[in-house]
């Protein structure tokens, strides 16, 4: 396991926070880019996000191999996190949800777009995956690392990717900014859908989303946001 304390303390947390938002539920996971070897990650064994402990992290290679699996069960999804680390750098973090709030817009032709500010962090574009698209029927949950690539190839560098009747992934240089982004992205779901029963929203520019999430993910907004939303999931902010 590795021995950055505090990064791993992050992840139980980002586990424990993504729970109290709703944004998962006893389904869901989140992981880290190992800090000290970039070709592994972290997560959890399988078990309820809200539940998830210092001792039931794991420690993956990117194909989804556990380095010691002592007996326990790992995420089915993992492909997913592993994917997408082996094809993005630059990013630390993975989540991968279920949010009911989220799932209309990927199974609908309406797009998700940001609407308002604080949800600027979604980016300017959120692409659809179908599974079907390339595996045909299937129980729509992503197990081989086949799969996992054709995801990340679809998701490109896209903080946000919706998923054709199962959820959304989200992707972030730091697992801070990943949490605070799969949040919004739920935030941004309920305000839209709320103004569509009110006429045609009018979504933020470019511009505007470029400026907005400069601000949202500068440490005056991002340290203070990570705070708030450890001491609502009953964390000690790390």
């Amino acid at each position: 396991m590795i021995d950055k304390r505090n990064e791993t303390d992050k992840l139980v947390a980002a586990n424990r926070i993504l729970a109290r938002e709703d944004v998962v539920d006893a389904f869901g996971h989140v992981s880290l880019r190992h800090p000290d070897n970039p070709h592994r990650y972290v997560m959890s064994r399988s078990r309820s996000p809200e539940l998830v402990e210092f001792d039931d992290l794991m420690e993956f290679e990117l194909d989804g191999e556990a380095v010691d699996l002592q007996g326990r069960t790992p995420y089915g999804e993992r492909m997913i996190h592993g994917a997408l680390f082996e094809a993005r750098q630059e990013i630390t973090a993975v989540i991968h949800n279920h949010s009911y709030d989220v799932l209309p817009f990927g199974i609908t032709d309406t797009p998700m777009r940001p609407v308002i500010h604080v949800a600027s962090v979604i980016g300017k574009k959120l692409p659809v995956w179908d599974i079907a698209d390339k595996f045909g029927d299937t129980d729509l949950l992503v197990r081989t690392m086949e799969q996992g690539r054709d995801l990340a190839g679809t998701m490109q560098a896209n903080s946000c990717m919706l998923m054709r009747g199962h959820g959304a992934v989200v992707a972030g240089r730091t697992l801070e900014e990943a949490v605070i982004t799969a949040i919004y992205l739920q935030v941004n779901a309920k305000i839209l859908a709320a103004a569509l029963h009110h006429g045609t929203p009018k979504a933020l520019s470019d511009g505007e989303i470029e400026h907005s999430q400069e601000t949202q993910f500068s440490p005056l907004a991002l340290d203070r946001a990570w705070e708030y939303f450890c001491v609502r999931a009953g964390m000690e902010p790390v």
